[in-house]
């Protein structure tokens, strides 16, 4: 199928209160066109690099979200223009995203990232390190972050029960810091499920989903 077709079959086993995003590290200009086209307007890349140069060539009515693993020291390549950044876990860098933010006059909202999977590749804070930055004073005065949810990714296995009951810790720590409501922090998204499993996710409470080979197809690494 082509990826409008993949995409308008994605779209329909969405509710509405499931935000789409066409996760398009490693595909080429034209694909995210094709996606566009079709009425697409999030995206997201793991590369701050590739999703700055998609930035400069793309409509500019576009939201791109920051999906991977961030390093400080390139925060200031997106931030003019970044909307989301899905993977903050830790004080530091939500310091350096608040300072590259104030630089364009901009807010940019952020998610921090909970570890939920059993796997020690997966990046992420603690719930209960997650709950002492919110209730922090430092974080308090960060004037140019909006911090709107929380994202985790699951163990890549495939025992649907043991994701399951990972997509429900997240779950859960949603419900126990969304209380913490502060100037910077009123907790809206959980962001769970990729192309895999973000049906089961959706059933666990997710409201937003990253989803990439199911519209593009397979990544290739070797361009």
């Amino acid at each position: 199928m082509s990826i409008k077709q993949n995409l308008d079959t994605i779209k329909q086993t969405l509710p509405d209160y499931v935000t789409l995003v066409a996760v398009s590290k490693t595909k080429p200009v034209s694909d995210l066109m094709e996606a566009y086209n079709a009425g697409q307007r999030i995206f997201g890349e793991n590369k701050i690099q590739e999703m700055a140069d998609k930035y400069q060539e793309m409509p500019k009515d576009i939201k791109w979200h920051m999906i991977g693993h961030v390093q400080r020291n390139k925060v200031k390549y997106m931030a003019e223009f970044v909307d989301l950044i899905h993977g903050v876990d830790s004080l530091k860098l939500l310091k350096e995203i608040n300072k590259q933010a104030l630089k364009h006059d901009r807010i940019i909202n952020c998610l921090l990232q909970i570890k939920i999977a059993e796997e020690d590749s997966k990046f992420g804070m603690r719930i209960k390190d997650a709950e002492e930055l919110l209730l922090s004073e430092t974080v308090s005065e960060l004037k140019n972050i909006n911090i709107v949810g929380l994202m985790g990714m699951a163990t890549f296995t495939d025992n649907k029960d043991q994701i399951k009951e990972e997509f429900l810790r997240l779950k859960s720590a949603f419900e126990d810091l969304k209380t913490i409501q502060t100037s910077n922090c009123n907790l809206q998204t959980i962001s769970m499920g990729m192309s895999g499993d973000y049906k089961l996710a959706i059933e666990c409470g997710s409201t937003m989903v990253r989803v990439g080979s199911s519209i593009f197809g397979e990544r290739n690494y070797n361009n």
